[in-house]
């Protein structure tokens, strides 16, 4: 069996999907749990992109050592530096260096020659393998580039020190036949294509990124890129828990293998939907929870007789139990942690106690405590210690089909002050979003608004997730509660938080 290397970009490629605005503390728990997911090289991000990217970068380098940490850079020197800063303190840092390689993007974009390109993408690689011990090379829109010339730019940046070189189908265009051959001529045409390893990086723009990236794999590819849930870029990248499953599935026809651990992939993809925000359509492939749902007649009689007549793939195989351990208010503490661990969240001992307390006083509220409960309340306390310029103090909502909804609040701001406002609106929502703009004095445009409930059942736990526009700049932020107005208000007052402390940090920045 081949080995496939799994190099995963949700913390690059994927936060760059239209809304997602991952935060530290979210960045660093989804690299956590990528590490027990076994991926092979985590991309955190884009070093010389901002401070707070060269920050996260950084610390994940620091933290993770069960994988590879890298980070992008574009063709220029201070990227590089800014790159090698933040990476240099991991396990086996690296750098993913790209250059934009097609006749659209020369022309229209870098406005270079082929000579000028390859000069500048010799030079860059030269420079980096002075830091660097394994250098990934991407020629972007690779896909659209003439096969010549994308042979004989990938020659040189081999000869330049170059370990990995990506072919990325930058905007999806390419078909699996097509992206197949591009990997067959680059291995009959580059002298030395055998002494690096080739990489596909499919997006889904026609529907074909996991079709692509199996026939690169069948075409000699030794690595595929993608992210957890397919998120990204317009339409997504590669899903990287469908094209696992589907090599783990059809391991007889691709005779390859990833080292990913397929039980993880439940709790992974459960984890960066909700710190993104982005929903798993019900019928996605692997993560989807009608993925193994039968409601056919004819298949629930097969199913009953025999799994693998209408099931391919099992449910355990990607984590999904049955026999769930149910926790509730006569739980105990040693309980509580073997739970924790048991689901892969990371809490510090000296934490511990202050958690168990929040579970209890919940507990106290609710029948049970399931595992998405545990993991949502989790999250929250962990996003609760972050910089709060508001916090919320109380609400009350008045409410009735005959009397104007008002909603008056309490907050406490940053130099603990107390802010009391109260407003109308045609709905409660709009009455406690009115009072919280009131309270900030700064206008907001709500652009999304989704609720959806952490398990099943009447006191199950609501989580709201707002995506809008304050100050001028398009933030998102997340709330959870047991009443669906309270988490309303902290998902709206959490975003706001976000942009303070954004703006906070880039004063910072600039007074040095």
């Amino acid at each position: 069996m081949r080995k496939i290397n799994i190099f995963d970009t949700t913390l690059r490629d994927g936060e760059q999907s239209a809304g997602v605005n991952l935060n530290f503390t979210e960045k660093l728990e989804i690299a956590r749990q990528l590490e027990r997911l076994n991926v092979d090289i985590i991309e955190a991000g884009f070093p010389a992109a901002s401070k707070g990217d060269f920050a996260s970068v950084a610390e994940i380098a620091r933290e993770i050592k069960g994988c590879s940490v890298t980070g992008l850079a574009r063709s220029v020197l201070t990227d590089i530096d800014a790159a090698w800063e933040a990476l240099k303190h991991g396990a086996e840092p690296r750098l993913h260096l790209f250059i934009a390689t097609s006749p659209i993007h020369r022309i229209h974009k870098l406005k270079q020659t082929k000579e000028e390109v390859i000069e500048t993408a010799v030079r860059t690689v030269q420079y980096a393998a002075a830091k660097f011990p394994v250098i990934q090379w991407s020629a972007e829109d690779a896909c659209r580039t003439e096969l010549d010339f994308l042979a004989e730019i990938v020659e040189e940046v081999i000869k330049a020190g170059a370990k990995v070189i990506n072919i990325p189908d930058t905007v999806g265009y390419i078909s699996p036949q097509e992206y197949g051959n591009i990997f067959t001529y680059l291995r009959e045409h580059v002298p030395s294509i055998n002494k690096i390893e080739l990489s596909a990086h499919c997006h889904d723009d026609l529907g074909m990124s996991i079709a692509n990236s199996l026939a690169a794999v069948s075409a000699g590819a030794s690595q595929v890129e993608g992210t957890i849930n397919g998120i990204g870029e317009r339409a997504g990248n590669a899903a990287l828990e469908e094209f696992a499953v589907a090599l783990h599935i059809r391991k007889d026809f691709y005779e390859a293998e990833t080292r990913m651990n397929l039980k993880e992939i439940s709790r992974t993809s459960s984890l960066v939907s909700k710190l993104t925000g982005m929903a798993v359509p019900a019928n996605k492939a692997v993560v989807g929870r009608n993925a193994f749902a039968h409601e056919s007649g004819i298949h629930q009689d097969g199913v009953l007789k025999e799994k693998t007549t209408y099931e391919i793939i099992s449910p355990e195989l990607v984590g999904l139990q049955n026999n769930t351990m149910v926790l509730g208010k006569h739980s105990g503490r040693h309980a509580f942690r073997n739970r924790l661990n048991e689901i892969g969240l990371s809490v510090p001992e000296n934490e511990i106690n202050h958690l168990f307390t929040v579970f209890k006083e919940l507990a106290d509220r609710k029948k049970e405590m399931t595992d998405d409960d545990l993991a949502a309340i989790i999250l929250e306390e962990k996003l609760s210690k972050e910089q709060q310029y508001y916090r919320l103090d109380s609400i009350q909502v008045q409410y009735g089909t005959n009397q104007v909804p008002t909603a008056t609040v309490t907050l406490s701001g940053c130099q603990n002050e107390r802010i009391q406002e109260a407003s109308t609106g045609s709905g409660s929502i709009e009455a406690l979003y009115n009072t919280l703009e009131k309270c900030m004095d700064e206008t907001a445009s709500l652009l999304d608004y989704r609720i959806q409930s952490v398990g099943a059942g009447r006191d199950a736990l609501a989580q709201v997730y707002v995506k809008l526009v304050f100050g001028g700049i398009e933030t998102s932020g997340r709330g959870l509660a047991q009443d669906v107005l309270e988490a309303s208000a902290k998902a709206y007052i959490n975003a706001v938080n976000r942009v303070l402390y954004m703006e906070e940090t880039k004063k910072i920045a600039v007074t040095g």
